[in-house]
């Protein structure tokens, strides 16, 4: 089209025939054609070409329309394919959406306090622990959905007690505010069908709801999923981590400098600016922190260590035997006595299999292990004083005298 109308053109303006073909790029005769045509070409749709799947499509269809999420599999087998399932899989994939049903998406609203979006995203190639060993450390992403303004926290694990400890990291530094809700998917930390105990009680000392977007939803939590996005296409690439420690000071760093001072795409505004008045909607911080992190209760074996994420902790070894109270949040791992007094205290380790021991607690051990070794002193001769046997011939003497 753009062709023909530009060979018209240039023979308007004088050009011989040789002069537009060498302009256009074309042959003397598709000029010739060009300029003899009144109309501008009409292309017909070529036909389709015959493939080892047409002689299936037409049973693939009708299984497609009795059961559109069929899978392709499944097809293959009813209709007797016996090519290659990648090639017919890619066939399925082409006409699966001629059967599907619409599913129409509203633009979503969100009104100022109204809902922080929370997600985990995953570094490619993971993030070194203290040892150097990469491992899959998950990132807690939350965005406020009305200003898009943001926050992450590197974490050890995505279990309950770190996804809980996360978020308070995040509300009680970078948002100092609670919203109205907080949205999650269905992560299996805070819950499926139902949200965790742990999570319930998170929600109400923050007395906010903690909500999850319905299965196959993406649109309800867009925000942080457009965040996510965002962070590993510009943040993560070329980047380099000597520890979870320095991946968080580098994403602080990059999220203050960067993430919230852009211009956003979709409202137009600096997040960091619009925070404010997002913030103001929210409710202050609760006036008492919540309990986070991991909380249970072990009887200490002999060898005086706790696991927490599959590393061992030593604790005070007067307390075998005992019931203790292991506390674990983002930084440290703290242990109690059943009377409250604390029988060890660590920096908590990210990687896997690692064993921490206080020399302390070393110490004791060897202490005790060397008095139950040591046989116990033999019972000192005792000297028992001889009886004055006499005394009975005395008294038998003087009875006889009596």
């Amino acid at each position: 089209m753009e062709d023909w109308a530009q060979i018209r053109y240039l023979r308007k303006q004088g050009l011989s025939i040789r002069k537009i073909a060498a302009e256009v790029g074309c042959a003397k005769k598709t000029v010739e054609r060009a300029l003899a045509a009144d109309k501008p070409p009409a292309y017909k749709k070529r036909a389709s070409t015959v493939t080892s799947f047409t002689p299936f499509e037409p049973q693939v269809r009708a299984l497609l329309e009795q059961t559109p999420t069929l899978p392709a599999t499944v097809i293959a087998e009813r209709v007797g394919w016996t090519g290659s399932i990648t090639w017919f899989r890619d066939n399925v994939r082409r006409i699966r959406p001629d059967y599907q049903p619409a599913d129409p998406v509203d633009t979503l609203t969100h009104r100022p306090g109204e809902q922080i979006q929370c997600d985990l995203t995953f570094p490619a190639g993971g993030i070194p622990d203290e040892t150097g060993a990469r491992m899959p450390f998950p990132v807690l992403v939350m965005v406020a959905s009305h200003s898009r303004f943001m926050a992450a926290r590197v974490l050890p694990t995505r279990t309950t007690g770190d996804l809980i400890a996360g978020m308070w990291a995040l509300l009680s530094t970078s948002f100092q505010a609670v919203p109205e809700h907080l949205l999650w998917d269905h992560e299996t930390g805070i819950g499926q069908k139902t949200l965790t105990q742990p999570v319930l009680a998170f929600a109400g000392t923050l007395g906010t709801r903690i909500q999850q977007a319905p299965p196959r939803d993406p649109e309800t939590k867009g925000v942080v999923e457009r965040a996510n996005g965002y962070l590993k296409s510009s943040f993560f690439p070329g980047r380099d981590f000597t520890h979870p420690i320095d991946a968080q000071h580098q994403l602080d760093d990059w999220i203050t400098g960067v993430a919230n001072q852009r211009i956003h795409a979709t409202t137009r505004k600096i997040p960091a600016v619009a925070w404010a008045a997002d913030k103001a909607s929210m409710t202050a911080l609760p006036p008492y922190p919540p309990q986070v992190g991991v909380l249970r209760q072990v009887r200490l074996p002999r060898n005086y260590y706790v696991a927490v994420d599959a590393n061992h902790y030593s604790v005070d070894p007067r307390m075998i035997n005992r019931i203790v109270t292991v506390h674990a949040d983002l930084e440290q791992v703290i242990v109690r006595a059943p009377d409250g007094v604390l029988v060890a205290r660590h920096e908590r380790v990210w990687g896997a299999h690692q064993t921490i021991t206080d020399p302390m607690h070393a110490a004791v051990a060897k202490q005790m292990r060397h008095q139950l070794a040591t046989p116990p002193a033999p019972p000192q001769a005792v000297e028992v004083e001889q009886a004055d046997l006499g005394i009975y011939d005395r008294l038998a003497g003087l009875e006889v005298g009596a």
